[in-house]
């Protein structure tokens, strides 16, 4: 049997969208479940949409149409963008399907019958963009501390869950897992937060009020609070208490990564939820930063909110993964900006790694009629042995603590050890003096450039499988281990095929 590995994107509100921030979210975790398909691992790599929520009622009878009728038409902007990007989730799952409704009412009411749930009357101040209440001592002015937003008064019945009696199991298991939370400054976040003490969490809402979300399984006048119900995907999605089998197999979740702007929902209240439900808790949730644009907070009244599709359709699909990661580490905020995105495109993929590859080919058609000679030495030049050799290592290490731009650092090392090998030998000198040399040269730059492919491919895999296929290779990169994946091992005899430049110039 395989080892198992959870990963999940939070599910996008279908309210609003996809923009950067969303399309990150989704890479980084794309990036994470091919290179554990790859070091052979059973992946479930779980993404999704949050359908229910007074935002979603509001908007429907605005345009006058059934709330499903709009979550129908919008969800298709996630899933046809996820598509665009290449990502490889195992599954998609609706807060509006049947198989997840069902969950989050047997939860619901097994916390209930439990005493974690229990029937009051809420007052207090509620922000309907967020969907969160706040207390009094939160906020000023009457507006929301997240968004700004007016913030409405309410008094209603609704049912709380007794959070505040997790409070101590909690925080006892955050001091034993100080890896629960990363980076480690949002897990500090997290410790003060739980150190101020829990209080009960209102998690329902009048049907008359919100009118669009999962009806509470023991009273039809009320309906379960949309996070309450978004986070029990995370469980539904494995056929929590009804595919056994999917759900032992893969639970607890490897792998919680989401914008640092919900890190509470997920490191304070699901926790709490899942203690009171004696499900054993996740292994780690991962919190990455926001992204400005040119400096500014992405906003819909400044009109800079960055469309993914517009990107790619400048720079391509793997441009646009590579800079997102490639541009800032993992868990600090980032700045786009088209400057920076050229400047990536133009020096690390146009001029070092497509350069390398169009170089290379040239000279396999030029001397040697494309065809990947004998390495007439026998053997490698040392320089590659070492760090292809840590490279595995390296970047398993790396992408255990979400540092891809390091990650993509140590094979860019690599690429740029093959650049400078091609001007230190001089194919083009060895072609008149040494063809020996030449095929030890050229040998060892294809091999090299297999070695690349492999190892980009879960970064970027449309450009590492041109390379491959370009190599005239023809072994499925996806289905490659990386642990197999050694220098010295590229076919002698092999035809390349020279494709159309990897990263063409771009236009002004």
């Amino acid at each position: 049997m395989k080892p198992t590995f959870y990963i999940t994107t939070p599910i996008y509100y279908v309210n609003a969208k996809p923009h950067i921030g969303h399309s990150y979210t989704s890479i980084a975790c794309d990036v994470l479940a091919r290179f554990k398909r790859m070091t052979g691992y059973q992946v479930y790599f779980l993404t999704g949409t949050d359908e229910h929520g007074q935002k979603v009622a509001q908007a429907a009878k605005a345009l006058n149409i059934e709330p499903q009728a709009l979550v129908d038409k919008n969800v298709l902007t996630y899933q046809n963008l996820w598509k665009a990007l290449n990502i490889s989730h195992d599954d998609f799952i609706r807060t509006t399907e049947s198989r997840h409704k069902e969950v989050v009412q047997a939860f619901f009411a097994e916390l209930y019958k439990k005493g974690d749930i229990y029937p009051d009357q809420y007052e207090g101040w509620y922000c309907v963009p967020c969907e969160t209440f706040w207390q009094e001592t939160q906020i000023e002015k009457g507006l929301c501390p997240d968004c700004g937003s007016p913030l409405e008064k309410i008094s209603e019945k609704t049912y709380l869950f007794k959070m505040s009696k997790y409070e101590k199991p909690l925080l006892e298991f955050l001091e034993k897992h100080p890896d629960f939370v990363y980076p480690h400054e949002r897990f500090n976040e997290i410790m003060n937060f739980v150190k101020s003490g829990l209080k009960d969490l209102s998690v329902s809402r009048p049907k008359s009020r919100i009118g669009w979300g999962i009806t509470c399984p023991f009273d039809e006048e009320q309906v379960i609070y949309v996070w309450f119900d978004a986070l029990v995907n995370y469980l539904s999605a494995l056929g929590y208490k009804k595919h056994q089998d999917l759900f032992d197999r893969f639970w607890p979740v490897d792998i919680h990564m989401m914008g640092k702007d919900i890190i509470k929902f997920h490191a304070v209240i699901w926790p709490t939820m899942l203690l009171a439900a004696e499900v054993p808790l996740p292994k780690k949730v991962i919190a990455h930063g926001w992204w400005t644009v040119e400096g500014q907070k992405m906003s819909k009244s400044k009109g800079n909110v960055v469309d993914p599709y517009a990107v790619i359709s400048i720079v391509g699909i793997d441009a646009y993964r590579y800079f997102l990661l490639r541009e800032v580490p993992f868990g600090l905020d980032g700045n786009f900006s088209e400057a920076a995105l050229h400047a990536r495109y133009q020096a690390d993929l146009a001029n070092n790694l497509g350069n390398l590859l169009n170089r290379t080919l040239t000279m396999l058609e030029k001397y040697f009629d494309g065809i990947i000679p004998v390495n007439g030495a026998g053997k490698h030049i040392d320089k590659f042995e070492k760090p292809a050799g840590h490279l595995l290592a390296d970047i398993e290490k790396k992408l255990a603590d979400a540092a891809f731009s390091q990650a993509l650092e140590s094979i860019w090392e690599i690429i740029d050890l093959a650049n400078k090998y091609i001007e230190e030998e001089a194919p083009w000198k060895l072609a008149k003096t040494d063809q020996d040399r030449l095929a030890v040269v050229l040998y060892t730059l294809t091999d090299v450039l297999r070695l690349v492919a492999a190892y980009l491919y879960p970064f970027m895999p449309g450009s590492a499988t041109k390379i491959w296929e370009q190599l005239g290779l023809s072994e499925s990169l996806s289905a490659i281990n990386l642990k197999d994946i050694k220098l010295g091992q590229i076919p002698a005899g092999t035809k390349v095929q020279k494709g159309v430049p990897l990263f063409p110039k771009l236009m002004p």
